[in-house]
């Protein structure tokens, strides 16, 4: 299986609505490894590691994230592949 690894930016109403626990959950469920972290700018960031069409449906999720999120831009940018294992809310 081929790897891939991409880091999103995700802009808007994505802190303080459960974004980083939906994110962890929806990264286990497919089998994808990372993390994501607030940042102080008021974005998450994120990186996907694992098969391209589970990091592709992690990217695919973070364009709407959880319920209470409101979602106005995914910034999608691809990394070398560094092995990342589990999946971490940092």
């Amino acid at each position: 299986m081929s790897l891939q690894r991409l880091r999103v930016v995700v802009t808007g109403r994505v802190q303080n609505v459960w974004y980083r626990d939906s994110c962890r959950n929806e990264a286990l469920a497919r089998g994808v490894a990372g993390w994501v972290r607030n940042s102080s700018s008021g974005s998450v960031e994120a990186v996907f590691e694992g098969s391209a069409e589970a990091v592709s449906q992690m990217v695919s999720w973070c364009r709407t994230g959880p319920p209470r999120a409101r979602v106005d831009n995914v910034e999608v940018t691809a990394e070398p592949v560094q092995n990342e294992v589990g999946f971490l809310v940092r």
